[in-house]
């Protein structure tokens, strides 16, 4: 009797399920924890991205600890973990990347975009890392071990777009079983981009081209503020109606910001919602990290897809700006905000003006960056509806 409560309290300690002999843990998930255990290093001692990595991180820990069932279902009970009822409500619904773009559209201010009309391209050429990644996805795909449909390979480019909340969006409908990868990478790579984009900068850029100093923005009326996310809103709605629901949201947060008449309402989209969206995305993707379901080779596969379509979306934008200052060398560009196309708002356009200014101090490229950066969050949403629409279509003729 004793032996039976002993051998019965051992089967429920976390070390049983470390050593392996419990169905379904083992070594993986304590290599896991190491994992999630490095992410909150870079969120608290380098201070990447902490609002993203602390709690992925966290989430990350949470479900990999052996016979807690925080992110999954506990066979004996029934029961949902906390974790697993987030993902359930918030991801694998695609609602909580609407609430995002709703709360990204309050924060941000156009007005660098519709001053200078034209960074509109470089959030555009940012977009090329998508389809690259798709086609890579693909192509990957003849590797034994690795399969990728055209629906999971349009999920994995979406990763190029440094756009969490449309990766998330975009995959919940056309691979959900995708998701937890997906999810990682694409946050993994916004957290990371302070490390990922300078090295590609420098190489495609010379110090001259660095040192670009750009004019001053005019002054952007209200009234233009105002229409501006109308305008979008209408031509979408016109030409891209599956688009709409993450166009539609942004835009939403944006007029809800420049009118004026509702500041209360801006403000709860901006903080309250955010942050607690935000809590709940966080520690719902990092729990997609348990090791049975991220320890594989398509698994590493959409890792490596999602940095070469990051690594393109980045080299595009720069490269974009190179162009068009051939093309027009009265009103230059300086080459590193293309890099800001990405839509990882605002960390691209700060990486952008602190590459800027390293290599002239006097340098300040945060607003004009801010352009293509704000310009490159519509694009991944736009691109998203094209994948949207598209896809469907293009496996019924295949």
């Amino acid at each position: 009797m004793i032996n039976a409560a002993l051998q019965k309290l051992w089967e429920s300690t976390g070390l049983f399920g470390f050593l392996g002999i419990a169905e379904g843990f083992g070594w993986g998930n304590f290599a896991m924890i190491l994992v999630g255990f490095v992410l909150l290093y870079l969120a608290i001692k380098k201070g990447f991205e902490p609002l993203l990595l602390i709690p992925i991180g966290f989430g990350c820990i949470l479900s990999n600890i052996p016979l807690a069932y925080i992110s999954g279902v506990d066979p004996a009970t029934g029961d949902l973990g906390f974790i697993k009822i987030l993902f359930d409500m918030g991801i694998q619904s695609g609602l909580f990347p609407i609430l995002i773009f709703m709360g990204v559209g309050a924060m941000t201010d156009f007005g660098p975009l519709i001053a200078n009309p034209k960074t509109f391209l470089l959030g555009a050429a940012a977009q090329l890392g998508i389809f690259a990644a798709l086609i890579g996805a693909l192509a990957i795909s003849f590797i034994p071990g690795i399969n990728f449909t055209l629906h999971d390979a349009a999920s994995i480019g979406i990763i190029g777009g440094a756009d969490g909340p449309t990766a998330i969006y975009v995959t919940s409908r056309l691979a959900p079983n995708l998701l937890g990868p997906i999810a990682v990478a694409a946050y993994s790579y916004m957290a990371l981009v302070p490390i990922i984009q300078p090295p590609i900068m420098r190489a495609l850029t010379t110090e001259e081209e660095r040192k670009i100093k750009m004019k001053q923005l005019r002054p952007v009326s209200r009234l233009e503020k105002i229409l501006f996310p109308l305008s979008v809103l209408t031509m979408c709605a016109i030409l891209l109606p599956s688009a709409t629901p993450l166009v539609g949201a942004l835009m939403f947060g944006n007029l809800a910001r420049e009118v004026g008449v509702i500041d209360r309402l801006s403000d709860t989209m901006q903080n309250a919602l955010m942050n607690i969206v935000t809590i709940f995305l966080g520690l719902a993707v990092g729990s997609k990290m348990e090791a049975r379901l991220f320890l594989n080779l398509n698994t590493l596969g959409i890792l490596f897809l999602g940095m070469v379509a990051f690594s393109l979306g980045t080299a595009g934008g720069v490269l974009i700006a190179k162009l068009m200052n051939k093309l027009d060398k009265k009103h230059p560009i300086n080459p590193l905000i293309g890099s800001a196309g990405v839509s990882a708002v605002p960390m691209a356009a700060r990486v952008a003006s602190k590459v800027g200014q390293e290599a002239d101090p006097q340098n300040f490229l945060l607003m004009h960056a801010m352009g293509p950066n704000v310009s490159g969050v519509i694009g991944s949403a736009v691109a998203a509806g094209v994948l949207l629409a598209v896809v469907p279509f293009m496996e019924v003729l295949v």
